[in-house]
């Protein structure tokens, strides 16, 4: 502790004298072990209680398990009574169930999730079975299958890596040798869907170039009689080539992976199978390009079909992201009509996605063409716009719940209460048919919720990075009605937690106000002077933070504030959850801007309005994209940036997969001069401004950003004869696995060295025992 002091107060100073250079102060494995005790691994477990899964009893009563320190409680909450009890006694259920089960049941870990109270007794779902218990008697009898599905399983099959299961369950479709087959799951039979599919132009293949798996691109119908897929015809496009790090001959791994500007990119011909007469009807449609409303792999929310099937909308994008077109189609015979289309200057995203009223021939669809995320009305059949249903400030983010009958819509959005953090959550209620929206869950916080299957009441659960989970319920205006939980922090605080800070900043234009989080030491000496890391993201499509509800660790930030710095993360200009011109600050100017002026700007205002940061000292890091921004930071502010950490970046569009670049750069094109419109954005184009210490990072195995980003920047970095440390893994993929460990006490390692001016402990293992 002293060394760090030492270090903090006057380090900079003590450097500069050559008699004490050599002298450098070490932290210590006890240092790194306080470190390491900050993350999640150690801190998760602190944090009791402060959730509800409500199991409906009827209308106004549910049961919930209740966790404290001393175990689990099941609990009864009866709304009309405003009452909160003991549901059942705990150690008769215990011992009822061990003696039908025939094993050791624990009272305060009882082996189910879920309790009805009814006239016969207690049911629960135990496993595959349901039970039937009378407590006084202290007995349990079978009483047929679980009420509810094992989520465990149902979890397994709604992510199969290999098959897609029908609705009513009783088939899984699943590719094999480039064709669809379907299997009956009781049977096991197979049947041929599909025969003409070929190498590279298969039928429901799953291939972005970034991502692939196995598993069928299907959206089957609500009757699990028909389904809407496509054949995906990838036999021209280029290829991604890894190669293995074997003893002997290495091996080869390829796959189809189109890049900005490709030629031949993945093409869709869109197809609906009748499973019961086996028949592939065409859509008559010119084939379409590998694309969705949202993100940058196909989306089967951008197919949804009638309750009988015989029908389904689809959307449509382009390869350039700037339009949607919404069609309509006929099941039956493939007939396909344009209802609307809506065009964007940079890209078209549809935040929220959209949803077709089948019984009142309605859709909802979200647009950004106010500069807000917002809902608007559509007739199906005409394509004609009939109302705005949300207008305003601040993006609508989800559509939680559509009520038909009521015509009414539950959906959050963010930055519509005044005074609040505007990347809160909030549930918010509104008519179809327009008019005033009603806040739902206004107190000050990130909420998440659950409504009742009546509407009447909402169950909120809410906090943020320095308040632990509340949850109460509500009425359907918002009125409070009963607290229910809070989230026992006790032994999180007695472990040495502090909340991090949250910050605000003013953006580079002057005007936009920047939010982010601030992490120091636990031993905070407000005398003394901290180096500053920024661990950031720059999108464009999610931010430095992500969600601001409350976590016990945020990664690893506090982690590396343990060790000697303050560590922030700033959401930037061009990142989403604010406007669309926001989101867009940086279109076209993916490496140029890439938030970079905001992550310098918001430093900067930090260290105005706290003096114990070190501002001369500034390190960043990140990965993907954080690790594109981090490479770049020393690059492109080579006088502000003195260390940069850059794992695993997209260091130049033109060598990551064609959908991202082209939503956020624009297509490739070539300027007069023979350059391209990508150039400019790559990080090896300015690799020779560094003057800082920079560790590259990559996964030979990163089949998502290939390792040849990291490779361009190495070799730039090779012919501008400039000093750099590098960091493969043979092995990894992305996210670097069981490696990660091993990455992240060498960032840690990095950070000490060159911004904190000290030794770190030799070759510290994470995760050892001790």
């Amino acid at each position: 502790m002293l060394s760090r002091r030492l270090l903090l107060g006057g380090l900079a100073v003590a450097l500069a004298a050559p008699a004490l250079a050599q002298e450098r102060p070490r932290l210590t494995e006890a240092d790194y072990a306080r470190a390491e005790s900050f993350l999640g691994s150690a801190t998760r477990d602190l944090v009791v209680g402060g959730e509800v899964s409500p199991t409906w009893q009827d209308e106004h009563r549910f049961t919930y398990p209740s966790e404290t320190a001393e175990g689990e409680t099941f609990r009864l909450v009866d709304l009309e009574n405003g009452t909160n009890q003991v549901a059942f006694d705990h150690a008769a259920m215990a011992r009822a169930l061990a003696a039908a089960m025939g094993e050791e049941v624990e009272p305060d870990a009882l082996p189910f999730s879920s309790a009805w109270l009814t006239d016969e007794g207690i049911g629960v779902d135990v496993r595959d079975a349901h039970w039937l218990c009378e407590l006084e008697a202290e007995t349990c009898s079978p009483a047929g299958e679980r009420r509810q599905p094992d989520p465990r399983a149902e979890f397994m099959r709604r992510f199969s890596r290999t098959e897609a299961f029908s609705p009513d369950g009783t088939k899984a479709a699943f590719i094999r040798d480039w064709n669809l087959w379907v299997r009956e799951v009781e049977t096991g039979e197979e049947t041929q869907l599909t025969t003409d599919g070929e190498v590279d132009n298969g039928y429901a293949t799953d291939n972005a170039g970034w991502r692939k798996s196995a598993r069928p691109v299907v959206k089957w119908s609500p009757d699990s009689r028909r389904i809407a897929t496509q054949q995906q015809d990838e036999r021209e496009v280029g290829r991604m080539y890894l190669v293995e790090t074997t003893v002997g001959t290495p091996v080869l791994q390829d796959w189809s992976y189109p890049l900005p500007g490709d030629s031949a990119v993945a093409m869709l011909r869109r197809v609906i199978i009748d499973v019961e007469e086996q028949t592939v009807t065409p859509l008559d449609l010119p084939l379409e390009y590998h694309r969705a409303t949202l993100g940058d792999d196909l989306s089967m929310d951008d197919i949804q079909w009638s309750p009988d099937a015989s029908e389904l909308v689809i959307a449509s994008t382009p390869r350039d992201h700037k339009s949607a077109t919404l069609r309509l189609v006929d099941a039956e015979t493939g007939a396909v009509r344009d209802l609307f289309t809506e065009s964007e200057e940079t890209h078209f995203e549809s935040v929220t996605g959209w949803r077709v009223l089948w019984d009142t021939r309605e859709i909802i669809w979200n647009s950004q063409r106010t500069d807000w995320s917002n809902l608007y009305l559509y007739d199906l059949d005409t394509g004609a716009l009939k109302n705005a249903i949300t207008t305003g400030e601040g993006p609508v983010t989800r559509i939680v719940r559509i009520d038909e009958e009521a015509r009414e819509i539950w959906y959050e959005a963010m930055g519509r209460e005044a005074g609040q953090d505007p990347y809160f959550r909030h549930l918010y209620r509104a008519s179809l048919d327009g008019g005033p929206e009603v806040s739902v869950t206004p107190d000050d916080g990130d909420h998440s919720v659950e409504i009742s299957e009546n509407g009447r009441y909402v169950i909120d659960t809410y906090s943020h990075a320095a308040m632990p989970p509340k949850v109460v319920v509500r009425d359907r205006d918002g009125g409070l009605v009963m607290e229910l939980e809070e989230a026992d922090i006790s032994a999180l605080v007695a472990h040495g937690w502090v909340p991090p800070m949250r910050v605000q900043m003013t953006g580079p234009d002057g005007e936009t106000q920047l939010h982010g989080l601030l992490f120091r030491p636990t031993d905070f000496d407000p005398e003394a002077s901290y180096p500053i890391v920024n661990q950031a993201y720059p999108g464009p499509q999610s931010g430095s933070i992500g969600r601001r509800s409350f976590r016990s660790s945020w990664g690893d930030r506090q982690s590396l504030a343990e060790l000697g710095f303050v560590v922030v993360s700033i959401d930037g200009m061009g990142t989403p959850g604010r406007s669309k011109s926001f989101h867009d600050a940086y279109y076209g100017a993916m490496g140029r801007d890439n938030t970079l002026p905001s992550q310098v700007a918001g430093m900067q205002d930090l260290a105005r309005q706290f003096p114990w940061i070190d501002i001369d000292r500034a390190g960043i890091w990140g990965h993907s994209g954080g690790g594109f921004i981090a490479a770049g930071a020393l690059f492109r502010y080579p006088d502000f940036f003195k260390v940069g950490v850059a794992q695993s970046g997209n260091h130049d569009q033109r060598n990551y997969e064609d959908d991202w670049g082209e939503r956020y750069q624009g297509l490739l094109q070539f300027n007069e001069d023979g350059t391209d419109t990508y150039a400019a954005e790559a990080n090896q184009e300015v690799a020779a401004n560094l003057k800082g210490k920079l560790l590259l990072a990559h996964g030979m195995l990163d089949d998502n950003v290939p390792p040849y980003n990291t490779l361009l920047v190495v070799q730039a970095l090779i012919e501008a004869n400039k000093d750099f440390d590098l960091l493969l893994f043979p092995e990894a993929r992305h996210g670097y696995g069981e490696h990660n460990a091993y990455m992240t006490r060498r960032r840690w390692d990095y950070f000490v060295q060159h911004l904190l001016g000290a030794e770190p402990p030799r070759e510290y293992e994470l995760g050892a025992s001790r």
